[in-house]
């Protein structure tokens, strides 16, 4: 559904309905509504058709008796991310090297929040690429297994396994912890062409959508959303509460993580329609930001991209052809932890257990978060 708005839509689950909301223009409207047996039919002013079955629009009518704000912790006026890194590819000359500098620190210093991520030259092996994520902590299982080794070839009902234009996105917003660094490794790629990645800085694109308009970047944290990944079968994974965009660290007052995935936004119906009309305008500047700040890049066999799913987006053009990719997730615990320990040492991080900072503070272990 990342493609341009068919002339008719049928919605036959949750996913296709949202996913293509945040292409429709502020003032469409619908023209005529027509009840046809198990499904509505609205004609819409854009000159497309929407076909809703009345099974999904029942459960997901709207409840105005319903609120949907929170009482939102404003991030210090104050704070700014650090610079954009325009140097993404940062590769060493051998995986021995890399490794070495795992070690150190040096890497896992380069993927934490304040930072693009990094690229770096591994032997093209899904082993070697293995154990360089494992390097930095434990590789975290999902629903889709723990190391993927993966084509596109649909083996799951998601996007990442298509050969789709994705636009910018978070991964794991439908977990209630989501994964915090992200691993890829383009094997191979025959017989076609395509299939460029693209990185953009949440964080700074959620800063200038803040100084531009600051109601708009209050409604992102003010509304939480119901997430949903259900493509498989046996597969209905939701957060054990609904999330915002941005959620703001409760002792640092900043945004600390952000959920940003419009494959993955399930209907919400605890809102009105002015509410509703704050969070759309707020998320098509949002999106427009994004969009203006993308870094574009080709992988190649042999270089391993890792990045911050809390804070940098992630995508990807079309592609023909074969594409063998392969990677992980690690979880924020046991990545923090790793950072902590590689930064200040255990006998600091130990004597500050507890000390939780009011802003950063770079003596305080707890400010990397």
């Amino acid at each position: 559904m990342a493609g341009s708005t068919p002339a008719t839509v049928k919605f036959q689950d949750v996913a296709d309905a949202w996913s293509i909301l945040p292409q429709v223009s502020e003032d469409v409207h619908a023209l005529s509504f027509e009840s046809k047996g198990e499904a509505l039919e609205v004609k819409w002013s854009d000159e497309h058709l929407g076909i809703y079955p009345w099974k999904w629009l029942r459960p997901h009518k709207q409840n105005s008796k319903a609120h949907a704000t929170v009482s939102p912790a404003t991030a210090d006026p104050k704070y700014s991310p650090p610079p954009v890194r325009k140097d993404i590819c940062l590769n060493f000359s051998d995986y021995e090297r890399v490794s070495d500098s795992l070690v150190r620190g040096d890497h896992v210093g380069r993927v934490s929040s304040p930072t693009m991520g990094g690229a770096y030259c591994v032997p093209v092996t899904p082993e070697a690429t293995q154990g360089l994520i494992e390097r930095i902590a434990f590789i975290r299982h999902t629903h889709y297994g723990g190391f993927w080794d993966f084509t596109a070839d649909l083996t799951f009902k998601d996007t990442a396994y298509t050969n789709e234009f994705l636009g910018a996105h978070t991964d794991n917003t439908y977990f209630t912890d989501p994964a915090r660094l992200q691993l890829f490794h383009l094997l191979s790629h025959t017989e076609g062409q395509g299939g460029g990645s693209l990185l953009v800085d949440g964080f700074e694109a959620a800063n200038i959508l803040r100084a531009e308009n600051p109601s708009y970047f209050e409604a992102l944290i003010k509304y939480r959303h119901p997430w949903h990944t259900s493509g498989n079968e046996d597969t209905c994974i939701q957060p054990s509460a609904q999330a915002p965009v941005f959620s703001v660290h409760p002792d640092l007052n900043q945004v600390y993580q952000i959920r940003w995935n419009n494959y993955d936004r399930a209907p919400k119906v605890d809102w009105s329609a002015a509410e509703q009309q704050d969070w759309y305008s707020a998320a098509r500047r949002y999106n427009e930001i994004l969009q203006n700040r993308e870094i574009w890049t080709q992988l190649e066999p042999g270089t391993a991209l890792i990045f911050d799913n809390w804070r940098m987006m992630h995508g990807r053009s079309q592609f023909t052809g074969k594409r063998r990719m392969c990677g992980g997730y690690v979880n924020n615990d046991d990545f923090i932890s790793r950072l902590r320990l590689l930064k200040y040492g255990r006998e600091a991080v130990l004597n500050n257990l507890g000390n939780i900072p009011t802003g950063h503070d770079p003596e305080n272990p707890n400010s990397i978060v």
